[in-house]
């Protein structure tokens, strides 16, 4: 879309923490403008409203929908309420975005699938860690074929980073990181690696005044024959603190790549040179250290949503492909409560 088009009528749904950022990137954003904001939680509702100028706002979505003509809506709001906006959105005919996690079953995945689908309009999850500036510049280095064909990778994100203070409903869930946090590293990994084969995980819980677990490893086999490891840790402190930094390392037949701390990729071709290019994100003038890189992925996938709605195709993190991404969540939790047990991915895979 040129910044000449008449910009898309969007808006927000769910003005809690991570919503400003959507918000800032939607402003800066020429092909979209958002008309109007919606929360149950009246405070919250108001000072979003102040903040972002937008006049119009609703308390309900219900009202939202009666009142607007929207072109596409963003579904910020927690995972519990997924499944009943997406679904309202499709019976209003609106192409909407959908915060992750998708949905906290696969059937309601697939139901919010199924329904869009059936209502002929676009689903897209806010699946944004792949569209970081470092990972994206990972896989074009993988595209120029710098390192050969890989044959082993590692997508690793560990810090002490005290993410509750933000965001306290995290300390109370049954799940945490791997719903919250590994659902995005597992995404990069099937970004890079491609589809999994088979998977197996363990977890465990190092905070005591947490729910769920705070540490997951998981081993996967991809279906080229790439092996994976992800691991994930918000109980790990390191002697610098790089959150929110993703660290990759991937082998391949002609030489490695390795994304490491301050967003420096090397590569390493075997008998060849050595190049470090420098991936760090731009710092938004809306946007905050350290929080920029992802801050900076929140506008690379609203900018990718404008443009296939522009072009007519389907986004990189459509409903369908995330829930591939889902799917593995739900067996990594399957598999560690099975003690690491392998699961078979592709007999697992929910039709839709």
């Amino acid at each position: 879309m040129s910044s000449t088009s008449t910009p898309r009528k969007g808006a927000l749904i769910g003005c809690g923490f991570f919503s400003k950022n959507h918000l800032h990137a939607w402003a800066q954003l020429p092909g979209a403008e958002i008309v109007a904001l919606c929360d149950a939680n009246p405070q919250r509702l108001q000072e979003a409203s102040t903040e972002f100028g937008i006049d119009k706002t609703y308390a309900s979505a219900e009202e939202l929908f009666a009142s607007e003509k929207l072109d596409f809506v963003d579904i910020a709001t927690t995972v519990g309420s997924h499944r009943a906006l997406v679904e309202m959105a499709a019976r209003q005919g609106v192409p909407c975005i959908c915060q992750k996690p998708f949905a906290n079953t696969l059937d309601d995945a697939v139901a919010m699938i199924q329904a869009c689908r059936r209502a002929g309009v676009p689903l897209m999850v806010h699946e944004n860690f792949r569209w970081q500036s470092s990972i994206q510049a990972v896989r074009k280095a993988l595209d120029q074929g710098h390192i050969g064909q890989p044959f082993w990778g590692r997508v690793s994100f560990r810090s002490a980073y005290d993410v509750f203070s933000g965001q306290p409903y995290l300390a109370t869930e049954d799940r945490f990181i791997l719903q919250d946090l590994g659902i995005h590293i597992i995404d990069i990994a099937r970004f890079l690696f491609g589809e999994v084969a088979t998977m197996s995980a363990s977890t465990t819980r190092i905070n005591p005044k947490i729910r769920g677990e705070d540490v997951a490893t998981l081993l996967m086999k991809h279906r080229s024959g790439l092996t994976s490891v992800i691991d994930c840790s918000y109980a790990t402190a390191n002697t610098k603190e790089l959150f929110p930094q993703t660290l990759i390392e991937i082998d391949g037949a002609l030489g490695t790549l390795r994304l490491g701390a301050d967003y420096q990729l090397t590569i390493h071709v075997k008998d060849g040179d050595t190049q470090v290019v420098d991936c760090a994100p731009p710092l938004h003038d809306w946007a905050q250290r350290p929080w920029h890189n992802i801050q900076d992925s929140v506008l690379n996938i609203q900018a990718h949503w404008l443009q296939c709605l522009s072009d007519g195709r389907e986004p990189q993190t459509s409903g369908a492909d995330n829930l591939r991404t889902l799917l593995l969540v739900e067996k990594a939790y399957e598999s560690a409560a099975g003690q690491q047990k392998t699961i078979d991915i592709v007999k697992e895979t929910p039709p839709c």
